[in-house]
């Protein structure tokens, strides 16, 4: 297995190397709503008990509405990196051998997918546009909107995607894990009439429960009955089922709303510093600098923590602050810096 993937949130290890406690930081490493909505009351049998297929049903069925599935039951699993760990074993039933087959994914995207697909001996092709795949890719897959550029296809390009992956005998993975501030992107909808789609949604990053470890898979029902049996019983919890209902049911205009004016302070602090900004979606805005890694270290120094890539030196993601202090703490830290 190669190395694991530094990802967003590591305030400890932050805080180890540029001092500080936990609570002095501002995180705007991650892609996560800083305001994480009240949790609904969960009643204690949810806690006591084992989750029961009535539990199940009732969030898969506000999944349901709530991604605009056209009937599809969407599998709620712990965490879509649960699903991504599960992919070389869905191409495997699919049909496709991996000494045969490759993969292509739409990037720079979410690392850990060709990361897994890597570790179990696939030939992964990064690829910015559709010319670019073939009859040979068992599996394409696309962030939409993309983590970290925010690049977006609309719905139409996915369903070319999927209808030229199903002449192939391949399938179309969808990963729409910032999508809940974009529906018309969705292609949720349709993954009943195109047989080979499959999209997965995460809960915890709209709604600012991450913790909650939480995601739901879109596909056909043979391709759910595939991740149910390898995921086991009991996969998600009870507690988990139960928020995600009644938060799903639950009128989410406010939320989106919060998030909006968020972002908006965001790209106030960061216009009025003159970076300049190539990237995001509603959670996050990805700026470009000639020195940003020296740009994240001063930020570390004011125990302001980005997101930056390996791959990509000149960039950095910056995530949403939890309110206008945090905002102006990133401002005035950007207006003391000289780069």
């Amino acid at each position: 297995m190669s190395a694991p993937i530094v990802h967003g949130g590591g305030i400890t290890e932050a805080a180890a190397r540029f001092g500080g406690r936990f609570e002095d930081w501002l995180d705007l490493s991650t892609g996560i709503n800083p305001c994480p909505v009240a949790v609904p009351a969960v009643p204690e049998r949810a806690w006591h008990r084992l989750p029961d297929r009535q539990t199940v049903d009732d969030a898969r069925l506000a999944a349901a509405d709530y991604y605009r599935t056209n009937g599809v039951l969407p599998l709620p699993v712990p965490g879509t990196q649960s699903a991504i760990q599960l992919l070389p074993r869905l191409i495997n039933e699919n049909g496709k051998a991996p000494a045969n087959r490759r993969v292509a994914i739409f990037g720079p995207t979410y690392g850990e997918y060709a990361r897994v697909l890597s570790a179990a001996g696939f030939a992964v092709d990064r690829v910015e546009h559709a010319a670019a795949l073939s009859a040979e890719h068992a599996l394409v897959i696309v962030v939409n909107p993309n983590n970290p550029t925010g690049r977006a296809f609309a719905s139409a390009e996915l369903l070319a995607m999927a209808a030229r992956q199903k002449a192939n005998g391949g399938l179309l993975l969808v990963d729409e894990a910032f999508g809940d501030l974009e529906p018309e992107l969705s292609v949720a909808g349709h993954v009943r009439d195109e047989g080979n789609l499959i999209v997965f949604r995460s809960f915890g990053k709209f709604f600012g429960l991450a913790g909650l470890r939480l995601g739901f898979v879109v596909a056909t029902e043979p391709v759910l009955a595939s991740f149910a049996d390898w995921l086991g019983p009991w996969a998600v919890s009870g507690p988990a089922l139960t928020i995600s209902k009644a938060l799903m049911q639950g009128d989410t205009r406010a939320i989106a709303a919060g998030i909006l004016e968020r972002r908006a302070g965001l790209d106030t602090a960061l216009d009025g510093a003159g970076l300049k900004r190539i990237g995001g979606t509603g959670l996050f805005v990805l700026v470009e600098h000639p020195r940003a890694a020296l740009l994240q270290q001063r930020l570390c120094e004011a125990h302001i923590l980005t997101r930056k890539f390996d791959y990509a030196p000149e960039w950095l993601r910056i995530g949403l602050a939890p309110d206008a202090v945090g905002e102006r703490r990133l401002a005035d830290a950007l207006a003391r810096m000289e780069l």
